[in-house]
């Protein structure tokens, strides 16, 4: 009989091994030029433009009823704190010279929220799937901001360009599609919307996910690095994302008994815990400067050790779970 262990493990191995073949396959085309840059970024802003935004408000109007899913105030909370918790280990882990590594504090600490969550959640979850992209783009709400102030300013260049607040960064077409949507629904305006125009929008949202994965490989597959950062470095952002970090959130929920009440946002809390660096970090040195090189290896090597560190850590916390219900 399979051990719960190794069902949580292998079904989640499953499901990031269908995302990184199609991350894997972006990424080629990409780097054979088969697929050019502008191309890539079209689809991009296509994905970013139209496509998010109709499945953040496809999903929350149709789907999002504050009285079923109380703690919805809570996920953009948490998309701050965790963020926070994550730079809090990062300095701890890199003294006694932690600013000497901005840059690493923010790889660390930042993690892909939304293009590989998302899917994730599409393949592990898909009867609750609704329910997951809601909670995915409420916890966005508040860990977007994070990502393109404070994370922008660590990971870029700090000279007067580097550190600019850009607002409309910030003010994305999803996070204005879902405070839009948000306060429709707190309303009670939702009904307002026609069947029809709904269910178009929420048709056109469909495509968000695996186009935004493709998009993800692609990213990924043209970045240039020419040399790795060193090994010490490339440990310590692992210890953290891979290990410390995982464990904080893991023993949180563990105390708190949050899997006994709401066992999706629990499962949520430790695949954003345990997931790979945010590819807007990459995005963000290549836009504003920075060690562009050094980013891009660490970014490169923490994406492959994500295929084993999420599954292990998602098998750990459905074990956990299973004996604390034995008991």
């Amino acid at each position: 009989m399979e051990s719960i262990f190794t069902a949580g493990f292998n079904h989640m191995l499953l499901a990031l091994f269908r995302i990184f073949f199609i991350i894997l396959i972006a990424g080629i085309l990409v780097r054979k030029n088969i697929i050019q840059k502008t191309q890539i970024d079209a689809l991009s802003q296509v994905t970013v433009l139209v496509l998010l935004p109709a499945l953040v408000f496809g999903n929350t109007l149709q789907y999002f009823e504050p009285q079923q899913l109380r703690y919805w105030w809570i996920l953009p909370i948490l998309g701050v704190v965790l963020s926070l918790l994550g730079l809090i280990l990062a300095y701890l882990v890199f003294l006694p010279q932690p600013l000497k590594h901005k840059n690493l504090l923010a790889i660390a600490a930042m993690q892909n929220a939304g293009y590989l969550v998302l899917p994730i959640g599409q393949v592990v979850y898909p009867s609750q799937f609704k329910t997951f992209s809601l909670l995915t783009f409420l916890f966005i709400l508040g860990y977007n901001p994070v990502l393109w102030t404070l994370g922008k300013y660590l990971v870029t260049t700090t000279d007067h360009r580097s550190s600019k607040i850009e607002w409309k960064k910030i003010i994305t077409p999803p996070a204005a599609a879902n405070l839009i949507s948000l306060g429709l629904v707190l309303l009670g305006w939702q009904h307002l919307f026609p069947a029809p125009v709904i269910d178009s929008i929420h048709f056109l949202g469909e495509a968000a996910v695996p186009i935004a994965t493709f998009v993800l490989g692609a990213t990924l597959g043209s970045i240039i690095f020419k040399e790795m950062a060193s090994i010490q470095d490339i440990l310590k952002v692992l210890s953290v994302k891979y290990f410390l970090l995982p464990l904080v959130v893991i023993a949180f929920l563990w105390f708190f008994k949050i899997g006994e009440s709401t066992p999706l946002l629990a499962d949520f809390l430790v695949i954003q815990a345990a997931a790979a660096p945010a590819t807007g970090l990459i995005i963000q040195v290549r836009a504003y400067g920075g060690e562009q090189q050094k980013v891009a290896s660490i970014m490169f090597v923490s994406y492959l050790i994500c295929l084993i560190a999420l599954p292990f850590w998602i098998a750990i916390w459905h074990t956990l779970e299973a004996f604390a219900g034995s008991i």
